[in-house]
């Protein structure tokens, strides 16, 4: 092959790169009806790539069963504390409720409107999340999607494992899509009243559900970035993005709730998540070519990525650039002075660089949202 030829054949297009996570399930698929031309590229026998070996102790990543057998032992040991403990430990805290029930109850918090705040306990029950989502991502791609999968004609391997990933991705947007809106109308922020970002900081007293939806997101991300770095799938063309993402997420709701800064949190979690799942439907909607709803699904994702992806991210980055200075003001009376200094003991943390901190990572996912805007633009218009 001659050096032009190779060069424009090293020059594929990433809207065209079927190993690219975002374009390659909107390339035109293998006719159900024929016969696949080759092997899946994850078959060892016609890839260069072979799963990793996975050492015993992280068998729960890629195995169900391991995973749930792991997640039965606190609920065991605490149902055997609850049964036995008013015989030799009355009144003491069951210990092993923290593996899967939040922690942390205010005591002075009314019990017609329970808050929370943060505690060490927090990791546990991030930890023991981590195992749920690698036994439920299991579950669904395996056990449920796969049938799917065949059932709408997909033969090749490769195809049904993307499908289920997919398919999990679907759920799990769509369930916290859901439920980070309905925490948002619980919230002053509803909708996207962003100077109640700032109002009232900090916001250290937590409803039970927003802590638990945080943290839970916060589980989630950890397990995605552990399958990724752990390379227990194939890796796509663009892994190097997606572990950007992936540690840009981390960061910003680490600090994020570190810092008390859950509310905006919420709005930025949502503004990521029902965007991916239409972005997930419109995928699974492709593999299985249904050709007048994939076009459908995808003028509808292109409408949704757009406003929540950037119309409302915008919307965020300029409230942390232009109202976090406006605080405390003598006309604003967003937060006093006082909270604009690092004091654990109060939870407040807004010194002088805070908003550069919270600035920073909302930006670099913002281009990073744009690179894949402009290519879901290529994708329409190829």
């Amino acid at each position: 092959m001659s050096p032009r030829k190779r060069a424009r054949a090293g020059s594929l297009s990433l809207e065209s790169d079927p190993a690219h996570h975002l374009a390659g399930p909107f390339l035109p698929q293998t006719p159900i009806s024929s016969s696949p031309r080759s092997e899946s590229p994850v078959s060892p026998t016609s890839s260069g790539w072979v799963a990793r070996p996975v050492v015993p102790w992280l068998r729960w990543v890629v195995y169900p069963s391991s995973a749930f057998k792991l997640l039965l032992v606190p609920i065991v040991l605490y149902l055997n504390w609850e049964l036995t403990a008013p015989y030799f430990a009355s009144g003491l805290k069951n210990p092993f409720g923290s593996f899967f029930l939040i922690s942390g109850r205010v005591p002075t918090s009314s019990p017609d409107d329970p808050r929370y705040q943060k505690t060490y306990y927090d990791l546990v029950f991030i930890a023991y999340n981590v195992v749920f989502f690698s036994f439920v991502r299991q579950l669904i791609t395996i056990n449920a999607c796969k049938p799917i999968a065949k059932y709408f004609g997909l033969r090749k391997s490769a195809k049904i494992e993307r499908f289920g990933e997919q398919g999990y991705a679907l759920v799990y947007f769509g369930f916290f899509g859901a439920w980070g809106y309905r925490i948002m109308t619980q919230l002053p922020t509803n909708w996207y009243e962003t100077k109640y970002f700032w109002i009232d900081y900090p916001h250290w007293d937590m409803k039970p559900e927003l802590k638990a939806y945080y943290l839970m997101q916060m589980a989630y991300w950890f397990q995605q970035l552990l399958v990724m770095v752990l390379k227990l799938e194939k890796p796509r063309k663009d892994y190097n993005e997606l572990i950007a993402h992936h540690i840009v997420t981390l960061w910003l709701v680490g600090w994020s709730y570190f810092m008390n800064m859950t509310y905006i949190g919420n709005a930025v979690y949502m503004s990521m998540d029902i965007p991916d799942a239409f972005l997930a439907f419109s995928k699974l909607l492709n593999y299985i070519q249904w050709e007048r709803a994939k076009i459908i699904s995808f003028a509808a994702l292109f409408a949704a990525w757009s406003y929540f992806r950037h119309w409302l991210n915008f919307k965020i980055l300029w409230s942390v650039w232009y109202e976090i200075p406006l605080m405390p003001g003598p006309d604003t009376g967003l937060v006093s002075e006082s909270a604009k200094m690092w004091d654990a003991s109060r939870g407040v943390y807004f010194v002088w660089w805070m908003n550069y901190q919270v600035f920073t990572p909302l930006l670099l996912l913002q281009f990073l949202n744009i690179f894949w805007w402009t290519l879901l633009f290529r994708i329409a218009y190829r």
